[in-house]
């Protein structure tokens, strides 16, 4: 795990209460497939919501999932921050 997690897997570990829904939120440039690299990290299944720039240069993607584990998150996480350009909000 990168360090960078480290501080959010101390965060959702604090929750007791697994499984938890968990509202995954990520910036993605809106070209050569970014956006819908992102998008497949997720079940086909789920709600997904999407949101434009003004000038069409990034989407927002946002999907709220039942997770067991904060290991979990972090592994959706890790992947879609690998993805050049790609950030976390």
């Amino acid at each position: 795990m990168e360090k960078n997690y480290i501080k959010l897997k101390e965060i959702l570990e604090e929750n007791d209460k697994w499984p938890m829904s968990y509202m995954f939120k990520f910036i993605a440039p809106n070209k050569d497939g970014k956006v819908q690299r992102v998008v497949d990290l997720f079940p086909l299944d789920a709600k997904k919501s999407f949101k434009h720039t003004k000038n069409l240069k990034y989407v927002s993607v946002t999907c709220v999932l039942n997770m067991n584990s904060a290991e979990e998150i972090i592994a959706i996480t890790e992947v879609a921050t690998a993805i050049p350009g790609v950030i976390m909000v």
